[in-house]
């Protein structure tokens, strides 16, 4: 049975560095492939390092079925939780991951999926493989654990509320280099969020100019709004601001109102 590689799932994966990568290549051209690959269907759920690895050198691997999922999402938030729980996944590709998992659930809320079929097994998933496959998958219908708020959120990726509040702010107005930079660890997410404040050519300036540059920059913004908050407001700020207030707990209104409605419909 072919094996389809979703490029949509890649962007659940957080790539193995280069000597990661050679490590897990060495490992196999020596043992083999002793991990079997999760498949959905024909696409490939988990192992798709191993799986480039082994079609690279004609080595041969065994596959097994999840046939629990019943959409692409379903795939989606399967991968997200396996990369949750895992210790060597970055602070900030948690609190991305977590995200993205309310982002779907709240789309599934709204238009829930219609029930279909799950794909059949492949010719190599034995019904052992198969069973033990959705014995250990974990569950994607969190219904009772709603990611309603950043402190859930911050909770299912072991993070601050403050950092998920940091993420958001990069993931709005962040350059590509400057998300490159700190997906790499060369600066922390509060400085990255920091520097997302300055106009686009400003961060990939400072993006381009390193580690020292990134945290130059992040100084000079706070050192700016320091200034400002020792500064008179003028009127007009302070109507803006009132009114931006205003906004967001009118927001925050609505948002609670249709989270009782929902509980209350519950009952």
């Amino acid at each position: 049975m072919p094996i389809t590689v979703n490029p949509d799932l890649l962007a659940y994966i957080d790539p193995l560095t280069p000597d990661e990568y050679a490590a897990l290549e060495r490992s196999i051209l020596a043992e083999g492939c002793r991990d079997a690959l999760v498949l959905w269907g024909e696409v490939l759920v988990d192992g798709h390092n191993r799986h480039a690895i082994c079609t690279k050198h004609d080595i041969p691997f065994s596959t097994v079925q999840n046939t629990a999922f019943k959409s692409l999402d379903d795939v989606h938030l399967w991968m997200i939780d396996q990369h949750l729980g895992r210790r060597s996944v970055s602070d900030f590709q948690r609190g991305v991951l977590a995200l993205r998992k309310k982002n779907i659930l709240d789309t599934r809320k709204k238009n829930p999926p219609p029930a279909a079929p799950a794909p059949g097994p492949s010719e190599d998933a034995t019904p052992v493989a198969t069973a033990a496959a959705e014995e250990a998958s974990p569950p994607w219908d969190t219904a009772d654990e709603p990611l309603s708020s950043r402190e859930a959120i911050a909770k299912a990726a072991r993070i601050s509320s403050a950092t998920v509040t940091q993420i958001e702010k990069i993931q709005k107005s962040a350059t590509p280099e400057l998300v490159a930079a700190v997906k790499a660890g060369t600066i922390s997410i509060n400085t990255a969020a920091t520097v997302a404040s300055l106009p686009q050519e400003e961060q990939v300036a400072a993006a381009a100019g390193g580690k020292k540059e990134l945290q130059q920059a992040a100084r000079q913004v706070r050192a700016a709004k320091a200034v400002a908050r020792t500064e008179p407001e003028s009127p007009e700020g302070v109507i803006a601001r009132l009114k931006q207030t205003i906004a967001e707990l009118t927001a925050e209104n609505a948002a609670l109102r249709a989270r009782v409605e929902e509980l209350s419909a519950g009952h």
